[in-house]
């Protein structure tokens, strides 16, 4: 999988692209990420990427001709998504990794600074991305996010499959408590289940421990959980009536 960053600033991924499984993912070919630079593109002695905006206001604004030469720039491959990181975009959720991770060959990821960039920039833009309801320096750092999101369930990156499949968010429940040795520590004893062998008793345990937790940390995904879980019984129901 390949991945475009359109940034100001490409030595802000030198480290993180070089370090765990991001950077053996990248090292055995599982993904490719390629940094591109707006200031580059520009045709100014200065190099200026910004400009003041049109009306008045705070702060600078990146222009338009930069980042749409920097993107046209690029490799064309024929399931790409074009994303710019801003806090009015869509927030990332594990659904989003995952539907990147299974069905796009590109991911060109534009990364803004000062105020945000030209209105006219969304034009070659198909969807936007934000960490979170809040504001941060620059777009490089919700990029990171997305980038270590999607490039970990790659096929490859991560060891162990398995281990996708029981992480927190990954059926709409948080994650279960886990523990390792000692048995016990400062008094703490790992829960007794755990250490019986009886692997249904822990699965069952394992999966109130989801449930419990979700309710008391998230309910608004225990809330989606509980709806999930009635339309498939509905839909269960619809298909054992048709049978009959």
């Amino acid at each position: 999988m390949r991945f475009d960053l359109i940034t100001l600033f490409p030595d802000f991924f030198s480290s993180p692209l070089q370090s765990g499984l991001l950077g053996k993912a990248l090292a055995n070919r599982i993904a490719e990420v390629h940094l591109t630079n707006p200031r580059d593109f520009t045709t100014d002695k200065h190099h200026k990427v910004d400009d003041e905006p049109y009306g008045g206001g705070v702060g600078m604004l990146m222009k338009p001709e930069p980042i749409f030469a920097a993107v046209e720039s690029l490799p064309v491959l024929p399931r790409r998504e074009v994303l710019l990181m801003t806090p009015q975009g869509e927030p990332m959720c594990q659904r989003m990794f995952q539907e990147f991770a299974s069905s796009r060959d590109q991911l060109v990821i534009i990364c803004g600074h000062y105020e945000g960039v030209d209105e006219r920039v969304l034009h070659l833009v198909t969807r936007e991305v934000s960490l979170g309801d809040f504001v941060l320096t620059c777009g490089e750092i919700p990029a990171l996010a997305l980038l270590n999101g999607v490039i970990r369930l790659l096929p490859g990156t991560v060891g162990k499959v398995e281990s996708l499949k029981l992480e927190s968010f990954e059926d709409g429940l948080l994650d279960y408590p886990q523990y390792t040795r000692p048995a016990e520590f400062r008094g703490w004893r790992v829960p007794e289940v755990l250490l019986s062998g009886n692997h249904q008793a822990i699965a069952h345990w394992r999966h109130e421990q989801q449930i419990e937790r979700t309710q008391k940390r998230r309910p608004d995904l225990w809330q989606a959980w509980q709806e999930r879980q009635k339309s498939a019984s509905l839909d269960e129901r619809e298909k054992d009536d048709h049978k009959l």
